[in-house]
């Protein structure tokens, strides 16, 4: 990693998954009070900014603290994109009823023996807006750091969860089949890893791959993969794959596994399946959710992929919207697929990724704080008695989806430590207090 053209992708990188979040837990936390104090402010202002305050792509650390509470609201200036048109018939109204006591909702974080407030939970997960949902009306909405109502924020590996919705309403529609073979609808990925694995097992993330996102490893796969997803112009010296398409070939199998057998989260995956979807459907995954859900879904702005160099949106974690978008994407999951008595998207597709994967699958993972969980169509499912699940990025994206409670939260962040576990212990006990809440009111 000599060079700018692997480095400035070491931190973009850290969209793609809890794992890689992990890895880069030391260098969250030399420059966590940094981020603390300094926020978005001051960042790329004035004409030109100051040189110190200037924030660039070829930057290594231009998605670390403390760049990132300004990059997060930022990535359509600082690489290629490719739109998500919302179409010409205005937004759609999200009814209003704020709960000025939602904020004062406490609860106990995990391992810990105080309360916290839901309120005091938003400061310190360092969210940048928090979006809450019930019964389909705002009853909470608070933003901070770069973001405002009308701001585009990335979603990062909430991106996957996207796809996956995608891929689920492609299978319930009948023009994918998940029982297939990938190489039966990709010829190209036959002699790859994905080529004997059938379509269901890359959406459940239950591939055989041998791939590593160990970012410590200067020799890791990861490193070639984010060289073949950079949008630049490569090194002369350079001689790899040139596209997610072309490293997605090149991907071989472990033996530790069959496929099936062990959930294993790697990003390759979903793009994987944005191919499958690109394939199945005669579309890129962009061009359809533009189609399909974000021009019927009464959005308010047009939302946003990044790109690799030949335009490939990508599918694993370079989605961009404002947080009541989101919001209104999730209100559709909620609802099964339904809006103002339209089918937007089948019930049968959001049925599916409700009931969740095998959680002994799951578990073969070693992810400590959510046992009993499984992982399914790339959402999280808790399998707890309120049936939530939940779409996750590194740095504490969330879509939160209670059906119990008919609750949805969305929440965008710009946590310095970007693993999920960073931030699990103040707000998974939060989202449930909420949704308790809410159901006695």
């Amino acid at each position: 990693m000599s060079t700018r053209y692997g480095l400035l992708l070491s931190s973009a990188l850290l969209m793609l998954s809890p794992l890689a979040a992990a890895q880069s837990a030391d260098t969250a936390d030399t420059k966590a009070d940094a981020s603390a104090d300094a926020g978005p402010d001051g960042w790329m202002q004035g004409f030109p900014p100051p040189e110190n305050r200037t924030i660039r792509f070829t930057d290594d650390d231009y998605f670390a603290p403390p760049k990132l509470g300004w990059t997060v609201c930022h990535f359509r200036e600082l690489m290629p994109t490719a739109g998500v048109d919302n179409g010409t018939a205005g937004a759609r109204e999200l009814p209003q009823a704020l709960d000025d006591g939602i904020g004062d909702v406490t609860f106990q974080p995990t391992g810990s023996d105080d309360r916290m407030t839901f309120d005091e939970a938003f400061d310190v997960n360092h969210s940048d807006g928090v979006l809450v949902m019930h019964h389909g009306e705002v009853v909470y909405e608070r933003y901070a750091g770069c973001l405002d109502e009308n701001t585009l924020h990335g979603v990062m590996s909430v991106t996957k969860s996207i796809t996956g919705l995608v891929g689920e309403t492609l299978v319930a529609e009948g023009t994918l089949d998940d029982q297939a073979l990938v190489r039966d609808v990709i010829p190209e990925l036959a002699d790859s890893a994905f080529g004997d694995a059938r379509v269901r097992e890359v959406m459940d993330m239950t591939t055989a791959l041998d791939y590593s996102e160990d970012y410590s490893d200067p020799d890791a796969d990861v490193w070639t993969y984010a060289k073949a997803g950079s949008p630049l112009p490569p090194p002369d010296d350079y001689d790899g794959p040139r596209s997610y398409f072309e490293f997605l070939q090149t991907v071989e199998k472990d033996d530790q596994y069959a496929h099936g057998e062990a959930f294993g989260y790697r990003t390759v995956n979903a793009d994987a399946l944005g191919w499958l979807i690109a394939r199945s459907a005669g579309q890129s995954v962009a061009d359809w959710l533009a189609e399909r859900v974000w021009s019927r879904l009464g959005t308010e702005r047009e939302a946003f992929y990044t790109v690799d160099s030949i335009g490939t949106p990508f599918a694993g974690g370079g989605f961009n919207a404002t947080l009541r978008d989101v919001g209104r994407l999730g209100q559709l999951v909620l609802d099964r697929g339904e809006l103002d008595g339209e089918q937007v998207l089948p019930a049968e597709a959001i049925d599916s990724i409700r009931q969740g994967g095998d959680p002994d699958v799951f578990a073969k993972a070693g992810y400590d704080g959510l046992k009993g969980w499984s992982y399914h169509s790339m959402w999280w499912v808790s399998h707890d008695d309120h049936g939530a699940f939940a779409a996750r990025g590194v740095h504490g994206q969330t879509i939160w989806i209670d059906p119990e409670a008919d609750m949805v939260i969305v929440r965008l962040a710009s946590h310095p430590k970007a693993a999920n576990a960073a931030s699990d212990a103040t707000s998974l006990p939060a989202y449930r207090a909420v949704g308790d809440y809410l159901m006695a009111r």
